[in-house]
């Protein structure tokens, strides 16, 4: 794989929450400036600025001699697909897909005879899901994937304890894109991100009874607020008495698999990859859940 755009190492810390302010009922490009200076205070404004500027992509084709075209993803998107841990694998499912690139990484870290499915319920983000895959995986891979159509939050009603891994890159507020919208940012309020928060929950719930015993699951966001990230994985812990937050070795991942460096920031239950200290990549928030047998 080879790194498109700049890459330098920043030390992992701990995030700092900034003293609250009462920003209940702001809405529009206020609202969203008073909201995140009161998550990260005095920070927020190269934060802002670094949501601003082209993100920073890196390629990804482990198939050079099959398919010539390289796909290319956020860097903090790689890493945390290469933190869900596949070996021994049977069943793997990629919850909310679209448009692909996490797919493409699961995939090929398939072990031999493992399947996996790639879901998405948007008719139309499915079909980009359906060309990605299609574009950039071998046949033999491709034949181990089933593109499916399904509601994500409603999934446990059908099956239960039937994937020995589960990736869950949840819907999000995406401030990135809000910020380069002045339509969407206009129409922003902190309902969105409550809203968010609970349609998340709504998944990830779903998500870990889907999931067998002993099993591994990644929660992704590339959300910047609590709300979407940690709380979200705080409620799952405050419902469920199985859940294992698990550490993931990042600079070992990185190294086995020749990806740029990057050094997320720790947050109470996972990792935090900020655009302002990782030239461009993110934002992407990750967790890595083991279901204990009871």
């Amino acid at each position: 794989m080879i790194p498109y755009g700049k890459h330098i190492l920043k030390p992992t810390r701990q995030i700092k929450l900034a003293k609250k302010k009462d920003t209940s009922g702001t809405k529009g490009r206020k609202g969203f400036d008073l909201y995140y200076s009161n998550i990260f205070g005095d920070r927020w404004d190269a934060l802002k600025a670094s949501l601003l500027t082209e993100p920073s992509y890196v390629s990804w084709n482990p198939y050079e001699n099959e398919i010539e075209v390289p796909y290319y993803l956020d860097g903090g998107s790689v890493l945390a697909a290469l933190s869900l841990p596949l070996e021994g694998a049977e069943r793997v499912l990629d919850m909310c897909a679209a448009p692909g690139g996490k797919t493409l990484v699961l995939a090929s870290k398939l072990p031999e005879n493992a399947r996996m499915t790639s879901n998405e319920r948007s008719n139309e983000r499915r079909g980009r899901l359906h060309k990605v895959v299609e574009e950039y995986l071998p046949e033999e891979i491709k034949s181990r994937i089933t593109v499916s159509g399904f509601d994500a939050s409603t999934w446990c009603k059908f099956e239960v304890e039937t994937y020995d891994r589960i990736f869950v890159d949840a819907p999000c507020s995406s401030e990135r894109h809000v910020l380069s919208s002045p339509k969407h940012l206009e129409q922003w309020s902190p309902f969105r991100v409550k809203t968010l928060g609970m349609t998340q929950w709504s998944i990830l719930s779903s998500a870990w009874r889907v999931l067998k015993p002993n099993g591994y699951l990644v929660y992704a966001t590339c959300a910047l607020s609590p709300v979407e990230n940690d709380q979200v994985i705080e409620k799952l812990r405050d419902k469920f008495d199985n859940v294992v937050v698990e550490n993931i070795d990042i600079l070992q991942i990185q190294k086995n698999e020749r990806i740029p460096i990057l050094r997320p920031e720790k947050t109470k239950y996972g990792y935090h990859v900020l655009p302002d200290v990782q030239s461009g990549a993110g934002p992407l928030f990750f967790s890595l859940l083991k279901k204990r047998e009871n």
